[in-house]
């Protein structure tokens, strides 16, 4: 993975080795949190056989959410701190590797509906068109009721073909394994008059001679006040 790691924002860290990335974002300690909420979420895993034979099994474990009121200490703001770590294993003789996005998608008065796994389990009131127009990096969010946006853990920075930067949600590896681990990441939700929710989703993105394929495995929805 060709990463540099100079422009790197919100205090990302990363260290490789091979095909593993380790990610740690946010400024904030949720330990020095008050009345938090520690939710923790179940593992995960799907495996799918794309046409040309690879076989992609995309697995989650050590998913938690630390919910707590924001410092604004209004019902329109809240925080969640969130950790977790997700592992793609291929197999096949065309599978030489993938990229990986980790990331949430956090609702306002809407219902990500489902328990995760391959489908996305979304209500019929939720609009994921919106989510993709509206995608961001980890950080503060502003969301009205009735809106879902797609928040992206990873803002990894390195220089295109022509020299210049490059923003990338996406862990790329090479070989038959790849995996990213996220801890203690820091989502600001603000404007937010009503319940809202959130749910983590991987998705892999697989390219063989013969095919491009993705895979997402969803989390299950957890309630961050």
């Amino acid at each position: 993975m060709n990463v540099n790691t100079t422009g790197l924002r919100r205090g990302l860290k990363i260290a490789s080795a091979g095909s593993v990335a380790a990610i740690a974002l946010g400024f904030f300690s949720a330990g020095a949190a008050n009345a938090d909420t520690f939710v923790p979420l179940p593992d995960g895993s799907i495996t799918e056989t794309l046409v040309d034979g690879t076989v992609v099994t995309v697995s989650r474990t050590g998913e938690t959410a630390n919910i707590s009121p924001s410092m604004g200490s209004t019902p329109l703001h809240r925080n969640v701190w969130v950790s977790g770590s997700t592992k793609v294993e291929l197999s096949g003789a065309g599978a030489e590797g993938g990229r990986i996005e980790p990331g949430y998608v956090v609702a306002c008065q809407l219902t990500l509906g489902g328990k995760g796994g391959a489908d996305t389990g979304m209500s019929s009131n939720w609009d994921g068109e919106s989510v993709k127009q509206t995608a961001k990096s980890a950080g503060n969010l502003s969301i009205a009721p009735g809106q879902a946006k797609n928040v992206k853990l990873l803002d990894l920075e390195k220089a295109d073909d022509f020299g210049g930067e490059l923003h990338t949600g996406a862990n790329t590896f090479k070989g038959k394994s790849g995996s990213v681990t996220w801890a203690d990441s820091t989502i600001g939700v603000e404007g937010c008059a009503g319940y809202a929710q959130a749910r983590s989703y991987v998705k892999v993105t697989v390219s063989t001679a013969s095919v491009t394929s993705n895979v997402t495995l969803w989390g299950q929805p957890f309630s961050i006040g």
